[in-house]
């Protein structure tokens, strides 16, 4: 093939280095290799001594086998492209058809021209949504594209995690998940169903008809989901399955949760060692949110890039809310601070206003258990963070779950926490008295109520079963707050016009029961 110092031969030294660097990383011998290429060994052996050129189909195939992170196909790519600008070697320049930038495995048709995935805190939820600009530089139409979604609330502990997501698994109907392509609704089809695992394909297709994407056609596709933090955990990892020219990667905290953000990358060719990104970490605040942004012009195949965090304002004592700021200039975290870091919706949030679905039992059974699971979850967080001497509750709607249950917790440990699935207020006392409420949605206030003595309440079992109970005094006061929040009122709505409320650190009565 020649001695020369050309450019080219520069080039195709390098593509022949790369070559065998991978073979020996992989333990290949040249027989081995050249069996996996489908290739006589003769010509392997060739390439490798420099006696033959190597072509874009050996070039495919040594990338496919070798798995070597795009850089086997980049390198014939720089060869290829400098012996075709040789006017000696003109006609010799391949006449393959023209090939993306990056390699692809074979058969795959897709390319990743843009990925833009963000992901966004939200009052106890992570909001995801995934935008993929596709090019099918295949042969073949394409009519479905494959995601998946992980969860791992526990990093690090699989025993924990299964046990968690065992319990609690995460379920199709919590995702809400959605896809479109350039704006026309995709319909999905599960692939695979695990507690902590989905595989879902989107559909170029939708009740109106088919759209496939054609060879040669371009499309965007957007999809978006939403997990509790109670099943997500604190990272968010992009894997690089198709061939990838840029990827942006976003996180959106709330600047009081005081988020800290670091990542790490594993590729084959660092044989899965986790090392830092290679690029810095962007942030940027806006308003009352900090937007972390990380992007990659040169994501490589088969790489991982994952973003870890940290919210600060959860791992403080509780104790610290009433105290002083840290450090000059500071702000403590107030109450309702620490209920937005714990994933309660704050005041002001369309949901809290909005009258809650019911349930259709028993049919919707399963997904009742699990939003009654996940507000246990809640109560347990927050009921670390304060103390409520005069009992606790909490509805769905403020965890952004529009479903009609609420949980209450009396003020005797020994008693059973009450759960209100579809709830009904059957009669009142004619009687009432006036007390003053908090609320988990805004709780740095508290407000004088007028409430009655008692109430009968009708709710239901998750198998359909009626039940009705009558609850008195503060247990009625607690139900009936509850109750509101289901049909998208407040305890504020009850208070006269131009009534004070009363800020917590002037509140008295904090740690104690109410007395009857």
């Amino acid at each position: 093939m020649g001695t020369g110092d050309s450019p080219a031969q520069r080039a195709c030294d390098a593509f022949v280095d790369e070559l065998v660097r991978w073979r020996v990383n992989r333990g290949m011998s040249k027989k081995n290799l050249a069996a996996a290429m489908g290739f006589d060994p003769s010509y392997v052996s060739h390439v490798e001594a420099r006696r033959h050129r190597p072509t874009a189909d050996f070039a495919r195939r040594a990338e496919a086998v070798l798995c070597a992170d795009g850089t086997i196909w980049q390198r014939f790519r720089e060869y290829d492209r400098l012996r075709a600008s040789s006017r000696a070697r003109a006609r010799t320049v391949s006449r393959d058809p023209p090939v993306p930038e990056q390699w692809q495995p074979p058969g795959a048709g897709l390319i990743v021209e843009r990925e833009i995935a963000e992901l966004t805190y939200l009052d106890g939820e992570y909001a995801c949504r995934v935008r993929r600009a596709l090019y099918n530089a295949g042969r073949e139409p394409v009519t479905r594209y494959l995601i998946r979604i992980a969860v791992d609330r526990y990093p690090g502990q699989p025993d924990l995690s299964n046990r968690h997501y065992r319990d609690h698994p995460l379920g199709w109907d919590e995702l809400r998940l959605r896809a479109n392509s350039d704006g026309e609704e995709m319909e999905w089809r599960p692939k695979s169903d695990r507690d902590a695992f989905k595989e879902v394909w989107l559909l170029f297709e939708n009740a109106g008809g088919r759209f496939p994407l054609y060879p040669g056609q371009r499309a965007e596709i957007e999809y978006s989901y939403r997990v509790g933090v109670d099943k997500w955990g604190q990272w968010f990892q992009r894997a690089v399955r198709l061939p990838t020219h840029r990827l942006l990667v976003r996180l959106s905290f709330p600047v009081a949760l005081r988020p800290v953000v670091w990542g790490v990358e594993t590729s084959l060719s660092a044989e899965a060692e986790a090392v830092p990104l290679r690029t810095p970490i962007e942030q940027e605040v806006t308003g009352d949110r900090v937007v972390f942004s990380w992007r990659t012009d040169t994501p490589l195949l088969h790489a991982r890039y994952r973003l870890e965090w940290r919210l600060r304002a959860q791992e403080e004592p509780a104790a610290r809310v009433n105290e002083g700021p840290s450090q000059a200039g500071e702000r403590p975290p107030r109450a309702s601070d620490r209920m937005r870091a714990a994933g309660i919706v704050q005041r002001g949030a369309e949901v809290l206003r909005s009258p809650a679905r019911r349930f259709d039992l028993p049919r919707q059974e399963f997904l009742a258990r699990g939003v009654v699971t996940r507000l246990f979850t809640a109560l347990d967080r927050v009921g670390s963070m304060h103390p409520f001497s005069k009992g606790m509750g909490l509805a769905a709607p403020q965890l952004n779950l529009s479903w009609a249950v609420a949980v209450v917790r009396p003020s005797d440990p020994d008693a059973q926490p009450i759960i209100l699935l579809n709830p009904r207020v059957l009669e009142v006392s004619p009687r009432s008295d006036e007390r003053y409420e908090g609320c988990l949605s805004f709780f740095d206030v508290r407000g004088m109520v007028s409430r009655p003595l008692w109430a009968e309440v009708e709710s239901f079992l998750p198998d359909g079963s009626p039940v009705i109970k009558r609850y008195e005094l503060g247990l009625a006061r607690l139900v009936l707050h509850e109750i509101d929040h289901l049909d998208g009122r407040l305890y504020v709505d009850r208070m006269p016009p131009r009534a004070p409320l009363v800020p917590v650190e002037e509140y008295q009565e904090t740690g104690r029961p109410w007395q009857y």
